[in-house]
């Protein structure tokens, strides 16, 4: 992950270098490599860079075109090198390897309408010189963050909301709806955040800041009214377009120029990962889990007999519940927000731990469980439904614990 922040002013003001830096420096930890701020004019942009491609060529913020465009960018185009080509095709002249720099001229190409094309991760700002105007945009489902807020004659956005709160003019309170939205949902609904007057950019929209107007749009929608077209296809072709899927997003997401490693819980989703990951990459990938010491919920039984099967080198960390406690408040630093469960903090050892091995890139199975079934959370909104309908039923407050009572004798099978 990158750092990227910005200040747009809207009554044509000179932009403060100094607040730039400010900005950037209070969430340099997430790109340690390199930092760079650039300002003309009306804009400002500042980057703190995590090198994952070009190493030594895709410093930011990065220009082209005598600086006509000039880009912020967090993230990773994993299908940069066929839009690379794409574009030499059409006449494009890079000077540099970077998938940063393909973002920049795939704008120059085809406008705003560039972010249909990308597969990958991204939150980025293009300053358009020519046409005096910022645009913003966040992948499909929001993996990488896009926080900003509008004081008096000036737009400011950033990676992480402390960034924004370096202005004394942006005020740190708490915004109650958004609390309760968190409490009832486990996160906020874009673009609100728990902050009052600050958003977010919601997932899959780019937004456009120009003559003193904000303008978000949609480019993608996840639609989940349709029916699904089989077309006369067997299981046994759905499994193997299913796993060839897999493959190859997982052999995209292993372009990188710095070694790239694998969580592995001892699942099923982190163990199909890390097994095409190795059959990709082979020896270079590394395998990192978190143990802990209530057997209720250690699996590092699996993880072992994972990691043999696979032949990868691997790493784990032990959690105790000492280490829970003596890193929770830096895991709510890095939230900005309430957490309604502790699952956040041995994430957060199991990173610190692939960190300390030398590794900047990891594959994971994040959001695995949910898409194949893997958790018995679901079940939860079966139990949700029969409350709605018996609300005076005496089995209510027995369900969820005969519920988690099977998840237990699940794990510990």
């Amino acid at each position: 992950m990158c750092g990227i922040a910005g200040s747009l002013q809207i009554d044509d003001g000179p932009v403060d270098r100094e607040r730039l830096r400010q900005m950037i420096g209070v969430i340099r930890y997430r790109g340690p490599d390199d930092v760079g701020v650039y300002s003309h004019g009306p804009v400002g942009l500042a980057h703190a860079r995590l090198s994952i491609i070009d190493l030594a060529g895709g410093h930011q913020p990065m220009s082209i075109a005598q600086d006509a465009l000039v880009i912020t960018f967090n993230g990773e185009i994993f299908n940069y090198i066929e839009l690379r080509n794409e574009l030499i095709a059409k006449g494009h002249c890079f000077t540099s390897s970077s998938d940063t720099e393909v973002l920049l001229h795939l704008y120059q190409e085809e406008g705003e309408r560039c972010v249909e094309r990308l597969n990958g991760q991204w939150a980025f700002a293009i300053w358009d010189a020519p046409r005096q105007r910022l645009f913003l945009s966040r992948d499909r489902f929001g993996v990488r963050p896009l926080y900003y807020t509008r004081l008096d004659g000036e737009f400011l956005f950033a990676s992480e909301i402390k960034a924004l709160l370096t202005f004394p003019q942006v005020p740190c309170a708490l915004d109650l709806i958004g609390l309760d939205q968190l409490f009832t949902f486990w996160a906020t609904i874009p673009p609100r955040t728990v902050f009052r007057g600050i958003n977010q950019l919601p997932p899959g929209c780019s937004m456009i800041v120009q003559d003193g107007h904000i303008t978000i749009t949609p480019y993608w929608t996840l639609d989940l009214t349709g029916q699904i077209e089989h077309g006369g296809a067997t299981d046994s072709q759905l499994a193997e377009e299913l796993f060839e899927l897999l493959q190859d997003a997982t052999k995209i997401r292993l372009r990188a120029d710095v070694p790239v490693g694998a969580y592995l819980s001892g699942g099923i989703d982190s163990t199909v990962v890390a097994a095409l990951a190795r059959k990709n990459a082979g020896d270079r990938i590394k395998t990192f889990s978190v143990t802990f010491e209530s057997s209720d919920i250690d699996e590092s039984r699996f993880q072992h007999e994972a990691s043999a099967f696979l032949g990868t080198s691997h790493s784990s960390i032990r959690c105790r519940h000492e280490d829970i406690v003596g890193v929770f408040s830096d895991v709510i630093w890095h939230t900005e927000q309430p957490i309604l469960r502790t699952a956040p903090a041995p994430l957060y050892l199991l990173s610190r731990l692939a960190h300390d091995s030398g590794f900047k890139v990891v594959l994971t199975g994040e959001g695995a469980d949910e898409l194949f079934g893997g958790y018995d959370i679901f079940k939860e909104t079966k139990i949700r439904q029969f409350w709605g309908r018996r609300p005076a039923s005496r089995w209510r407050p027995l369900l969820l614990k005969r519920l988690f009572t099977l998840i237990c004798r699940k794990i510990e099978a």
